[in-house]
């Protein structure tokens, strides 16, 4: 049970790091349109979208990625109670 938790935890991580580096891409000219931008994008896009859908722009910044970050931290703290719970 506990292999299971850590490994969900470092996948959770993992997509936390991918997140954070695909936010930090938007502020480099065409580094979205590399290989790992693009790749980035392939696993970043669908989660952030669901956020777009409900959050909208304030003028020219998106707060949707910093909701979809909290989301993805109250996930882990979630995991961690719940793993603790069961055991």
């Amino acid at each position: 049970m506990i292999l299971l938790y850590e490994v969900l935890r470092s996948l959770l991580n993992i997509y936390m790091w991918a997140l954070i580096i695909y936010i930090l891409m938007s502020w480099f000219p065409n580094a979205r349109e590399t290989s790992i931008g693009q790749m980035l994008a392939r696993i970043c896009e669908p989660y952030l979208e669901q956020f777009r859908k409900f959050i909208p722009p304030l003028g020219m910044i998106d707060i949707s990625p910093i909701v979809a970050f909290i989301v993805l931290r109250l996930a882990d703290k979630g995991l961690r109670q719940l793993f603790l719970w069961i055991i």
